[in-house]
């Protein structure tokens, strides 16, 4: 069994797409399988390029996605977007658009990529050779930037044509990100910030400040930890975002881990601070895998809320930290059935949650409990089986460990297979016996 490796990504400096895409295939995700399915998307008006750069003295990798003039939208012409002659670079540019350009149908018919919502993107996706993890991670993301989208201007999801998602390097660069995840078999991800810069960026709609509405949206949507440089400059991108806000599982390092691989991906703008994204597969040392003996939990009694309103809430707060989170049945006074909300976590999240707790639901008190606990020892390790590789907890002391299958790994089969959730278990735990 090979011990799991977690991905920290260090965004110092923000992250975009292309800079996150680089980082990975200098971390080891394999070119040939990354060209191969973007080839195989229907797309035309580009070209890749996979070089190696120097960002401030740094040897980088650079992942270009090169459009011709038709497609061509002037992202990294930093005259435009950042400028101090606003109204002369807008004239000169007036056919080209930055990435965060909204589009409602109907608008801009004379464009090629102006009228692509999401249900159009994701047919693209759908179409290239890809694994079925990698599709579903770049639809999560695709999801993930159309809402905040839709937030910003306030219309559904549907109704969102807008150039982040339309463009064909915003394509690639999303699909290219979720295939060099997946190639690494990546299954942790830790973000514990987001670095943005201050001041304004050009969009088709005049200036905006930064952090542009579709990351601010982002961030406040999925809970992602961000700070402030005093640099001018935007350097979180609503691809970057959302890549963030799809795969983070953890917001904080292990007290101890060793590096075992690093990747450095460099960005196109070229700001005071250099735009690179440095990512680190890491392997946490055995002697921090012990945990607190100490964990709190998070109990509200909920009468008003639906079913899928819970369940939301659930996701919200385990892609945000909560340890696990669980309803039970109960009735209120005046015998009114409702649900017991048990959040765990440690004491550092307990004041996010708590925040996610007020937003999504409609409850008005939280009774905050610490508690004691015993636990074994665990890890989790990828284990190969003969259908495939499968992520595994090995719980226990040596000698008298045991291994549970993580769920996800199991439907990830049973999707490649075909096979039945029963027989795709049965196998593997004979496997693994």
């Amino acid at each position: 069994m090979e011990e799991m490796k977690q991905l920290y990504l260090e965004c110092y400096a923000g992250i975009s797409g292309d800079m996150t895409v680089a980082a990975l295939l200098d971390l080891g995700a394999d070119a040939q399988v990354l060209l191969h399915a973007i080839k195989s998307l229907p797309l035309e008006g580009f070209e890749i390029t996979i070089s190696r750069v120097n960002k401030a003295g740094v040897d980088a990798c650079d992942f270009d996605v090169v459009l011709d003039r038709e497609h061509d939208n002037h992202d990294h012409d930093m005259e435009y977007l950042h400028g101090d002659g606003h109204e002369q670079g807008h004239k000169h540019h007036a056919h080209h658009e930055h990435q965060h350009q909204f589009h409602q149908k109907g608008k801009d018919s004379h464009v090629h990529h102006a009228h692509r919502g999401i249900k159009e993107v994701k047919a693209i996706i759908d179409k290239g050779d890809l694994t079925p993890h990698a599709t579903e991670l770049a639809h999560h993301i695709f999801d993930i930037l159309a809402e905040a989208e839709a937030k910003a201007h306030g219309v559904s999801v549907e109704e969102v044509h807008f150039h982040e998602v339309g463009a064909v390097d915003s394509i690639v660069d999303i699909v290219a990100a979720a295939v060099c995840l997946d190639n690494l078999g990546i299954t942790d991800v830790i973000v514990p910030v987001l670095c943005e810069g201050m001041g304004t960026v050009r969009c088709q709609h005049g200036i905006l400040p930064v952090p542009v509405p579709a990351v601010a949206n982002i961030v406040s949507s999925y809970s992602l930890p961000m700070s402030f440089m005093k640099t001018q400059g935007e350097f979180v991108t609503p691809t970057g975002a959302a890549i963030v806000a799809a795969t983070a599982t953890q917001f904080s390092l292990p007290e101890q881990f060793r590096i075992v691989k690093i990747g450095i991906g460099a960005g196109k703008r070229e700001y005071e601070r250099p735009s690179m994204v440095r990512a680190m597969l890491i392997e946490e040392e055995k002697g921090s895998g012990q945990e607190e003996t100490t964990i709190y939990k998070l109990e509200s009694n909920i009468d008003d809320c639906t079913g899928e309103n819970l369940g939301y809430v659930m996701e919200r707060l385990m892609a945000s930290g909560a340890r696990d989170v669980n309803y039970i049945p109960v009735y209120m006074k005046k015998n009114r059935p409702a649900y017991q909300m048990n959040v765990i976590c440690k004491e550092e999240d307990v004041g996010r949650l708590e925040q996610i707790i007020f937003e999504e639901t409609t409850t008005i008190g939280i009774r905050r409990i610490k508690v004691e606990r015993s636990t074994l020892k665990r890890r989790l390790e990828n284990y190969q089986t003969s259908l495939g590789e499968i992520q595994v907890k090995v719980c226990g002391e040596t000698g008298k460990e045991r291994c549970y299958p993580e769920y996800e790994s199991l439907v990830r089969i049973c999707k490649e297979t075909e096979k039945s959730y029963q027989e795709v278990y049965r196998q593997v735990i004979s496997e693994l016996l």
